[in-house]
Formats: C-alpha cells, structure tokens, sequence
C-alpha cells in the first residue's frame, strides 16, 4: 500500500521548504519579483532537464517495461475507483513512464479517460476525453491527442515528471502548462505526478509558480505524498 511520507530531522539540509507564493498576489503583498533568482533558476532547470532525460532515455527497454507495471500497480491503489471519476493520463514521449497498457484497463473497468491538450502558448491545457477508439491527430512535439471528442474537466491529473524533490515538487518540461492549469482549477483534481526514480533530485528550487503534486509515484520506491496538500 501507499505510504505517507514521514517527516525527516534533516530535511532542511538538502530541500527547500514548499513554497506556496503561488496563492497570493505578489504585487498587492508588495513584494517585488526576484528576476535574478528566476533566470539563475531557469538556466539551472535546463541543464539539469537536459541530463534528466538523456539518462532516462539510456534505460533499457525492458527496465521501463518493468517500471511501468510498478508504477500502474501503485496507481491502482491511489486513483479512486468512484463510478464518473475523470483521469487525465498522457501520452508517453522521450522516455516517460508509458502507462497505455494501465489506461486501457482503467477504461474498461469504467474511468474516464482524458489526455491534455496545448492550445497556445502561455495558456492553461484543457482535456479531452480519450476512449480506444477516439480519433487522434499530432500536437504538439508531434504528441498523439483526441482530435475531436468532448472536453472534460478531470476529477485526477496524472503529470510526467523530468525530475522531482523531496517536497513533492515537480520539474517538467518548462512550459509552465502543468503549473497554470492547476492555478486555474476549482476545485483543484488529485495531482499524481508519474517518472523514473533517476528523476529524484534534492530540490527543483521551487518559485512562486510552482505546484506541488499530491503524490509522486515512480514504482521503485513506495508513493510519497506531499506533507501539504495544494489548495
């Protein structure tokens, strides 16, 4: 089963605490953007992006395989089986954990299914409902994606990880998608964010934007949850 992760003595000595600036407005509480710290942070986030993946992609194929039956077993014990209940999944792309096989059996046990979709730039992902016989087209990164079903509003969101911190945060891909679309949500879905444990890292040096994710799952070790829950 799950565990909840437990409070550590030394935490403080290789993570940042959660940062949560994301709930307040930052210019009315009079407290000025850091763009030094921002842009140091973001070169940092793409080297480290970089190497994140370059080393997920040397796995072998039968490792991932392995992995990806781990990571659906762990799912099966977190995502709620509620009758109606909405999950976003993904579609697997340079290396991510590929759970097609765990979305097929969610579906045919009754959950809804949905998978994001990048409509512009600087904009939140909306979800469209996926069922094995939905037509799919090209998106972005040339990602398969519904083309013309129905949009849906998911209860869970089920998010790739290029890496992620003890602090259940998460380092992506850099298009802040992930992290906009839950600052819009109300209420905010079950955030479960899947990879590989070589995506562990001592902190993502979270900014005022940054979401954490309820769970991070990666079937090595056992799900860590996040001490604070995202509002």
């Amino acid at each position: 089963m799950p565990n909840r992760r437990d409070d550590d003595d030394d935490r403080g000595l290789y993570s940042s605490p959660p940062c949560f600036m994301h709930e307040i407005d930052q210019t009315q509480a009079g407290i000025p953007p850091d763009a030094t710290q921002a842009r140091d942070v973001a070169h940092w986030r793409k080297a480290e992006r970089e190497r994140l993946i370059s080393a997920r992609l040397a796995l072998p194929a039968s490792d991932r395989k392995t992995q990806a039956q781990r990571v659906a077993r762990d799912l099966d014990a977190i995502v709620p089986r509620v009758a109606g209940t909405i999950v976003s999944l993904y579609w697997p792309f340079r290396g991510e954990v590929d759970l097609r096989p765990w979305m097929d059996k969610a579906h045919a046990a009754g959950l809804r299914i949905a998978l994001p979709i990048v409509v512009a730039k600087g904009q939140p992902l909306v979800f469209r409902e996926w069922t094995p016989n939905v037509r799919l087209e090209r998106g972005i990164w040339n990602i398969l994606q519904p083309a013309d079903s129905a949009q849906v509003v998911p209860n869970v969101v089920i998010a790739p990880l290029v890496g992620f911190d003890p602090d259940c945060y998460r380092l992506g891909y850099g298009g802040g998608f992930f992290d906009r679309t839950l600052a819009a949500s109300s209420p905010r879905p079950l955030v479960i964010g899947v990879g590989h444990e070589i995506g562990a890292i001592s902190t993502i040096y979270p900014q005022p934007h940054d979401i954490p994710m309820n769970w991070i799952v990666t079937g090595t070790q056992a799900p860590k949850q996040a001490q604070r829950a995202p509002a």
